[in-house]
């Protein structure tokens, strides 16, 4: 069932010895060589991936460091306007005090206006109906002015006791 012819082996040894010098002169570097510079490629863009990584873990960094430097900045921003908010309601409290103050220190000095008029007014009557009380206890007329300047001291007197 198995022949082997020995012509036949050694062509076929022949010719297979022939075909792998022409495809390792021919063949086997050029694809050896395809193979090594696409392993190279691959090697290269693993690199290159590697560096984009790294890049991109950097940026993040730089990023969080940017975030965390506007929260700082915005906090700050925040403190300032509540403190200039605190300032000027105080600065307002304080000038409503002070109107305040001055309007009842006006109102206090108009009041004490008033009782001085109220109380020049009062004396003034006081001495009219005096003049006129004396002139009917005494049935006779007197001079009104000298009236006037007796019960004006009269007035006096009682005033600073």
């Amino acid at each position: 069932m198995f022949d082997i012819n020995p012509g036949l082996s050694i062509w076929t040894t022949v010719v297979f010895v022939l075909l792998v010098l022409v495809l390792g002169k021919f063949a086997w570097k050029p694809l050896l060589k395809s193979l090594q510079d696409r392993e190279q490629k691959i090697r290269d863009s693993l690199d290159q991936a590697e560096r984009a990584r790294a890049e991109a873990a950097e940026l993040l960094k730089q990023n969080e460091r940017n975030m965390a430097k506007a929260e700082e900045e915005y906090q700050k921003i925040v403190r300032e306007a509540r403190a200039l908010g605190e300032k000027m309601r105080e600065e307002i409290v304080a000038k409503a005090h002070q109107q305040a103050q001055h309007e009842l220190q006006a109102a206090k000095e108009e009041i004490q206006r008033d009782i001085e008029a109220a109380k020049q007014q009062l004396r003034e009557e006081v001495a009219d109906l005096a003049v006129k009380a004396a002139g009917k206890i005494l049935d006779e007329t007197l001079d009104p002015a000298r009236h006037r300047r007796i019960i004006e001291k009269a007035v006096d007197q009682l005033k600073h006791n």
